[in-house]
C-alpha cells in the first residue's frame, strides 16, 4: 500500500471535479524531483489511476537516474515520462501540452557575489526558457510557483502579508537574489499573459511541512524534526522570536492543482497557512510531537527592544476566490512527517 494513500485521498477529495480538465491531456512539469514536484507527481499519478484520466505528465529533471533512485514508483509510472535536461537550455519535446507547472528553482550552494549572480541568472533564464516553450506548444494554462520572498522583509506591524502589499527585497542587499529572481520571473509571466499567448497564474509560496521535505536543508521545521528524531537536543540558532506559519504538504498539492486549473488568469495567490507561531513555539511543538524527552536549546536571549520578525501570509484571496484552506493542522503535519522519516529508515 502507498504510505501516502491517506494524504493522496485527501488531495483527491479537495480537488473533486477539477481533474476532468486533465482528461486525455498532457502536462509539463519542471522541478519534479523537489518537494513541490514530488507532491505534484504523487497526486497526479494517484488521480490518473483512480479516475482513469489517461493523462500524461512529462517531467524535466537534470538527473534521471537520481530521480529513479529517489522515487522509482513515480519514475516507472506509465503516465509519467522523464525528460533529461536543465530548464535553462532543455530541448523542447514534441507535441502539444495543455498545462505547464514551472516549479523548478535554483538553490544557492554558498555565498558571495558570484554565487548570488549565478542563482539570479539561472532562475530568470529558466523562466524565460519555459515560457518560450509554453508559447510554442499552445499551452492553455501556466502556473509559476513563486515565493513570499518577493515581498522582502515583512514589517513588524503587519501580521499577515496580502498580495497587494507593495514591499520588495532590498536591491542593495546581495543576498536577496532569490526574491529578486522570483519578482523578475513573475513579471515575465505577466508579460507572456499580456501578449495573449497563455493564461498565467502565480502561487507565492511560504513555508511547509510534510513528507518529502528535506531535514538537512535550511528549513527550521525540518531541522527541528531531524534533531528530535535523533533524540535531541533541538537547537534554535537565534532567539526564537520570529513568527512563521506552515501549510501541510497534502494541502499544498491541493492548492497548487486548484490554482492551476481554477485560478484567475493574471492573478497572484499566496500559498501557505495563516496560523502563526514563533520559532521557539515551533521547537517545543516538534519536541512534544516527535520526542517529548528532547531538550530545546535556544542560542540567544530575545531583545525586548527589537520587534520580532514575521513571515506569515494572508490567505484571504485563496479562501474567498478558490475555497481553499489549511485543512490539516501543523501538529498533524509534524506527526506525519516524523512517521514518514521513521518509515524511510526501516
Amino acid at each position: 500500500m502507498n504510505p501516502l494513500a491517506t494524504d493522496l485521498e485527501h488531495i483527491l477529495a479537495h480537488t473533486d471535479g477539477l481533474w476532468e480538465e486533465l482528461r486525455g491531456q498532457r502536462i509539463f512539469i519542471t522541478g519534479g524531483t523537489g518537494f513541490f514536484g514530488c507532491w505534484l507527481l504523487e497526486s497526479f499519478a494517484w488521480a490518473n489511476d483512480k479516475l482513469d484520466l489517461k493523462a500524461q505528465a512529462v517531467v524535466l529533471t537534470r538527473n534521471v537516474d537520481a530521480f529513479r533512485e529517489k522515487a522509482p514508483h513515480l519514475a516507472e509510472h506509465p503516465a509519467i515520462r522523464l525528460l533529461a535536461g536543465k530548464v535553462q537550455e532543455f530541448d523542447f519535446p514534441p507535441g502539444k501540452f495543455a498545462y505547464i507547472i514551472h516549479a523548478a528553482t535554483e538553490s544557492a550552494m554558498g555565498t558571495g557575489p558570484q554565487e548570488y549572480q549565478r542563482l539570479f541568472d539561472d532562475d530568470v533564464a529558466a523562466t524565460r526558457r519555459i515560457l518560450e516553450f509554453a508559447e510554442t506548444r499552445q499551452v492553455r494554462r501556466f502556473l509559476f510557483t513563486s515565493s513570499g520572498a518577493v515581498y522582502g522583509r515583512q514589517p513588524s506591524d503587519i501580521t499577515h502579508l496580502t498580495e497587494e502589499y507593495a514591499g520588495a527585497p532590498d536591491t542593495m542587499s546581495p543576498n536577496t537574489c532569490y526574491g529578486q529572481a522570483k519578482r523578475v520571473s513573475e513579471y515575465l509571466c505577466r508579460l507572456a499573459a499580456e501578449r495573449g499567448c497563455i493564461q498565467t497564474t502565480v502561487a507565492r509560496c511560504f513555508a511547509f511541512v510534510g513528507p518529502h521535505l528535506r531535514l538537512d536543508a535550511n528549513f527550521a521545521i525540518g531541522n527541528f524534526t531531524r534533531d528530535a528524531l535523533r533524540g535531541g537536543p533541538i537547537h534554535v540558532n537565534g532567539d526564537g522570536t520570529p513568527y512563521r506559519s506552515y501549510l501541510y504538504a497534502a494541502d499544498l498539492a491541493a492548492w497548487l492543482w486548484t490554482i492551476l486549473l481554477c485560478g484567475q488568469p493574471g492573478r497572484v495567490y499566496n500559498v501557505g497557512s495563516d496560523a502563526a507561531l514563533t520559532i521557539a513555539e515551533l521547537a517545543q511543538l516538534v519536541a512534544g510531537t516527535v520526542n517529548p524527552a528532547a531538550e530545546v536549546i535556544i542560542a540567544q536571549q530575545p531583545n525586548p527592544a527589537t520587534p520580532p520578525q514575521r513571515y506569515v501570509p494572508s490567505i484571504q484571496r485563496a479562501r474567498t476566490e478558490l475555497d481553499l484552506a489549511p485543512w490539516i493542522d501543523i501538529h498533524e503535519g509534524i506527526r506525519c512527517m516524523a512517521e514518514w522519516e521513521r518509515s524511510c529508515r526501516k
